[in-house]
């Protein structure tokens, strides 16, 4: 019996189809860019912040986002990689203030009100994060008009958002 050699079988592969390569979950959303927060304040003292997204209160300063790609699983999976999300106002613009943690909260209409949140990830000095987890629960599917924030995170806990990522069509 003859043996084919690697390079053949892959060939073979390419050109005839190989099997799918077993994935428990399928892609439900993906981001593409991202939008970092101005967080308008009313005009007069005591105004509430008007950019509140989905409930939740933006980070009390300007912030921008070069690079934000996102990646929903329906089973729950959800990866994240953001880059150079830096404050863009204040003695510390160009640089990540106290921020130390952040973390991904998906909102879908008809959804959990609280989102959908990842575990927090250390922010390094440059602005760049990477998230891979699992979210707090199932988002529904479809998952209509979907936000995902990139929000800080104190003690465990989800808080103010810095950026959101552009739904990808």
């Amino acid at each position: 019996m003859k043996r084919v050699p690697m390079v053949t079988a892959l060939v073979i592969a390419v050109v005839f189809g190989a099997p799918a390569i077993a994935d428990d979950d399928s892609s439900l959303l993906r981001f593409e860019g991202g939008i970092g927060v101005d967080p308008v304040a009313g005009i007069s003292a005591g105004a509430p912040l008007s950019n509140v997204v989905q409930g939740v209160s933006p980070g009390g300063r300007p912030w921008v986002i070069k690079s934000l790609r996102a990646k929903v699983m329906s089973g729950g999976r959800i990866k994240v990689k953001g880059e150079g999300l830096l404050l863009s106002a204040t003695d510390n613009i160009g640089g990540v203030g106290g921020v130390t943690t952040v973390a991904a909260t998906l909102f879908c209409s008809g959804g959990e009100p609280a989102g959908y949140s990842s575990s927090g990830v250390p922010l390094n000095a440059s602005g760049d994060f990477e998230i891979k987890d699992m979210l707090t629960g199932l988002p529904p599917t479809p998952c209509d008009k979907p936000v995902l924030l990139i929000r800080n995170v104190t003690a465990g806990v989800p808080g103010s958002w810095f950026a959101a990522a552009i739904p990808k069509n």
